[in-house]
């Protein structure tokens, strides 16, 4: 079998943290202030679920992805869905709900979205198995990768928030949302 090459795992980690980007680009959008703390917090939880999965989807080989891979579209899209929904309720309730800051780099949503990314990374873990590569570089390119668009997702995400102003919220709702609806639509078509 063939193995692959440094750059084709790089595409790879780029592809699979194109989600964590965009999600946390949603996520800080309605953030009033954002600390290091935070940007280095969801980009570690982001980057070690995304090194995680694929080490699962390695170890676990096909039995477990056979048994998730019907529905791991629907899984993704409705945990997204969730905490986009969430911040979208949120927004449309009283000023003093508003004013509540939504910090997604903390508690259960941190983990819901940590987890709701990283799902196609055990698909991508299982292919490494059947491709013999490297699974130790393969690991650590994904989780360096998606660590890194994490945090200037989040960063770039908070900046665009201070031009959306308070329909930060309503913004980074929708665009959870869609990232859901996405996954949901390309695994339905595709």
């Amino acid at each position: 079998m063939n193995n692959l090459d440094f750059v084709s795992i790089l595409i790879i980690a780029l592809g699979l943290s194109a989600d964590c980007f965009a999600v946390a680009f949603g996520g800080s959008c309605s953030a009033k202030k954002i600390t290091t703390v935070q940007v280095l917090r969801i980009s570690f939880f982001f980057g070690a679920f995304q090194a995680i999965m694929p080490t699962l989807g390695w170890l676990l080989g096909r039995t477990f992805v056979d048994l998730i891979g019907p529905y791991d579209h629907w899984l993704a899209f409705g945990l997204l869905a969730f905490v986009g929904g969430r911040m979208i309720w949120e927004f449309f309730h009283d000023k003093e709900e508003r004013e509540k800051e939504v910090d997604i780099t903390r508690g259960v949503r941190l983990l819901i979205l940590s987890f709701a990314t990283s799902i196609d990374a055990l698909a991508a873990g299982l292919s490494f198995a059947l491709l013999e590569v490297n699974i130790v570089l393969a690991v650590v390119t994904i989780g360096v990768t998606s660590f890194l668009l994490t945090g200037a997702g989040f960063i770039s995400g908070r900046t665009a928030g201070r031009f959306l102003g308070h329909w930060a919220e309503l913004a980074g709702g929708l665009v959870l949302i869609g990232i859901g609806l996405r996954i949901l639509i390309e695994h339905l078509i595709g």
